[in-house]
């Protein structure tokens, strides 16, 4: 994808989504807008007991909450406030265990298209450099 300019700030986003997904975003949800960079983002969930499956660590559901948050946020970030577009594929591979935390997820948009985005998410533990889990997906962008 060619580098572009962000037609979102964070503070933008993290203003829109509180509002269109208050459970994930707003003041009592899991997920913050970090950074939002040209066809990029940066989203971080802070792992709490609702997050957790037996074993104490965090839950493939919950990741993929994230991944699928990160990846809409760089789209936003690119397209603007589309609140109506939407994930049509996620394929997520689990690399590791993370422990009850922080998650931070970087996202790349990997192509743009007018109805059509393809991107990755790399899911990490805060403090961590490996991946816990990586992440691709396709989003479907309303017409215009």
């Amino acid at each position: 994808m060619e580098a572009s300019a962000t037609k979102m700030s964070a503070a933008e986003l993290s203003a829109f989504l509180a509002e269109a997904f208050p459970q994930a975003f707003g003041p009592s949800g899991a997920h913050r807008v970090e950074a939002v960079g040209p066809g990029t983002a940066r989203v971080r969930m802070t792992a709490s007991e609702r997050h957790l499956r037996p074993g104490g660590t965090v839950s493939g559901p919950s990741m993929m909450e994230l991944a699928d948050a990160a990846i809409y946020v760089a789209i936003l970030g690119a397209i603007g406030p589309k609140a109506l577009a939407v994930t049509t594929n996620l394929s997520i591979n689990f690399l590791r265990k993370p422990e009850p935390g922080d998650l931070i997820a970087d996202c790349k948009l990997l192509k743009l298209g007018k109805r059509l985005v393809v991107a990755e998410a790399g899911i990490r533990s805060e403090g961590e450099e490996e991946l816990v889990a990586h992440c691709v997906a396709t989003y479907s962008i309303p017409p215009e």
